[in-house]
C-alpha cells in the first residue's frame, strides 16, 4: 500500500464520517484533519527512519489496534487469524489446553479454564499468570503468540510456568494438549435433581439446554428441581443467552441492551414455554461467570424464577457487535450496555448471589485473588454506585462454612458449592426420595 493511497483512504474516511453542516461541526472537522495529519506524519517518519524496515501493513494494523485498545478491554480488530479463532470458539474445535486468557501489562493472565479440559484438570485457576511455555519466557510478547504456542496437535506435551498471586514461588504444570471439542452443555440427573452444566454460549447452547430439559423431565417420575451451573462460563452469544433464559420463563423481559442514544434500546422477552415445568431452580455463579452467563443469572434472579448461589460474578455488562470489514477480517466493537429485567447493569459489579456460598473444596480460595471486569484497565464505568465488597470473604464468619478442603474430601465432597445447591434443592422441593438419597451424607447435610 503506497503512502499516497493511505492519505486518500484516511481523507475519504474523514469526509464520510464528518459531514460539514454547522460551524461547530466544521471546527471539529478541521481538528480531526489536524490529528490525521499528525498520524500521517508519524507513519511517514517510522516507515522511513525506523532502524529496521517495517512494512506498511504492519504499521497500519498497529495503529488500528492502538486506536481500539484506547476504548475498552473488549473492542478489538480481528485479522484473518483472529477471525478464524473466533469462529472456532463459537462453532468448532481445536487442539489445545482449554484456557480463556487475556494480556495484562505484557503478561498472559488466565480468565478461566474450560471445564473438563487439560488446563482445568491440571488445576490452573482464574487469575493465574503464565510466564513461560516449555521453559521459554513469553512476557512482553503478544497474546496471539502465546495462544499459538499453547495450541497444537493433540497429544503433544506442554509445560506452563504459573505465577499465582498469594503463593511465594512460581510452579510448573505439565499436561498434554487435547482436541478441545466445544460441547457447551452437559447434563445428568443427580438423584431427582436435573443438573445442567453450561460451559459457554455458542451456536448450540440454546438447543442443547432445551434438549437437556426435555430429556431429564421425561425420566420416570420427572425431576424435583434444577441446578443450572454457570461457573467459569466466560459468556458468548447474546441470542443464546436469551434462548436459555427463555427455556425457564413463561413471560416478562429477559434483558435489554442500550446504545449511545437514549432511544437506542432493544428488549428481549420470554415466550410462554417453561420447559423446566415450574420446578425450583438454583443457578450457580462464580468470579468466572461473565457476560451471557450473567444475563441468564440476572434474568432468572430478577424474575424470581431462580435462587442464585455462589460468589459474585465477573461483571461484564457490555455488548460487542461483530462488524465485518472484509471476507476474513472484522471489527469487534462495544456498541451497547445490557440491563437485567429490573433495570440494573452488572457492569463492574456483577451478579450478587442470593445465597453467598464459598467454594470450600478449593484449598486456596481465600488466598487467591479473583479477576473481574473492574480489574481490567479501561473498563466501562457503571453509572450506578457499585458495592465493591468482596463476597468471597466479607469478614463475617458463617458457621455453615467452616469445613476445610481436607475435611470435605474425607466426606467425599469434591465440589462444595454444587453439593450445597443439591441439598438446598432437596429441602426446597420437599422430595422425600432426594432426602433419602442424601442420608448417607448426613454429617455434611447437618453442616449445610
Amino acid at each position: 500500500m503506497s503512502l499516497k493511497s493511505v492519505r486518500i483512504l484516511l481523507a475519504a474516511s474523514a469526509l464520510a464520517l464528518i459531514p460539514a453542516v454547522t460551524a461547530v461541526q466544521a471546527a471539529g472537522e478541521a481538528d480531526t484533519y489536524q490529528q490525521l495529519d499528525q498520524l500521517m506524519n508519524v507513519f511517514e517518519k517510522v516507515r522511513t527512519e525506523y532502524v529496521d524496515k517495517v512494512d506498511d501493513k504492519t504499521l497500519i494494523q498497529g495503529a488500528i489496534n492502538g486506536m481500539l485498545a484506547s476504548l475498552d478491554p473488549h473492542s478489538s480488530y480481528l485479522d484473518e487469524r483472529d477471525f478464524t479463532n473466533l469462529r472456532t470458539q463459537t462453532e468448532g474445535s481445536y487442539g489445545g489446553l482449554g484456557l480463556t486468557v487475556t494480556m495484562e501489562d505484557g503478561a498472559v493472565k488466565v480468565i478461566a479454564p474450560t471445564e473438563d479440559t487439560p488446563a482445568y484438570r491440571a488445576g490452573i485457576k482464574a487469575g493465574d499468570y503464565i510466564t513461560h511455555i516449555d521453559g521459554v519466557l513469553i512476557y512482553g510478547g503478544t497474546l496471539d503468540e502465546a495462544v499459538d504456542k499453547m495450541r497444537g496437535k493433540p497429544g503433544l506435551p506442554i509445560k506452563l510456568t504459573i505465577v499465582r498471586p498469594g503463593r511465594d514461588k512460581p510452579f510448573d504444570v505439565t499436561m498434554n494438549r487435547e482436541l478441545i471439542t466445544l460441547r457447551p452443555v452437559k447434563w445428568e440427573a443427580k438423584g431427582r435433581i436435573g443438573y445442567l452444566n453450561i460451559n459457554s454460549f455458542s451456536r448450540q447452547t440454546g438447543p442443547d439446554v432445551r434438549k437437556a430439559l426435555t430429556e431429564l423431565a421425561a425420566r420416570p417420575g420427572g425431576v424435583d428441581g434444577w441446578v443450572v451451573d454457570l461457573r467459569s462460563n466466560p459468556g458468548g452469544l447474546l441470542d443464546q443467552a436469551v434462548d436459555v433464559s427463555d427455556a425457564f420463563l413463561t413471560h416478562g423481559e429477559i434483558v435489554s441492551q442500550r446504545g449511545r442514544e437514549k432511544t437506542d434500546i432493544e428488549r428481549y422477552y420470554a415466550r410462554p414455554d417453561d420447559l423446566s415445568q415450574g420446578k425450583p431452580i438454583i443457578v450457580l455463579v462464580d468470579s468466572g461467570s461473565a457476560s451471557a452467563a450473567e444475563i441468564v443469572a440476572g434474568a432468572l434472579q430478577d424474575q424470581h424464577r431462580a435462587l442464585v448461589m455462589g460468589v459474585q460474578s465477573f461483571g461484564k455488562g457490555s455488548v460487542q457487535t461483530l462488524i465485518p470489514l472484509t471476507d476474513d477480517t472484522a471489527l469487534r466493537l462495544t456498541t451497547a450496555r445490557y440491563f437485567t429485567p429490573s433495570g440494573r447493569s452488572v457492569q463492574e459489579g456483577g451478579i450478587t448471589p442470593d445465597v453467598v456460598v464459598p467454594q470450600l473444596s478449593d484449598p486456596d480460595y481465600k488466598d487467591r485473588p479473583h479477576l473481574r471486569e473492574a480489574d481490567l484497565r479501561r473498563h466501562l464505568i457503571n453509572e450506578a454506585k457499585i458495592d465493591d465488597r468482596t463476597l468471597e470473604d466479607d469478614g463475617k464468619p458463617d458457621p455453615r462454612f467452616t469445613a476445610t478442603a481436607d475435611q470435605l474430601k474425607k466426606e467425599g465432597i469434591t465440589d462444595f458449592q454444587l453439593d450445597y445447591a443439591l441439598k438446598t434443592l432437596a429441602r426446597l422441593s420437599g422430595g422425600a426420595k432426594v432426602a433419602a438419597a442424601d442420608k448417607a451424607a448426613g454429617a455434611a447435610t447437618a453442616r449445610n
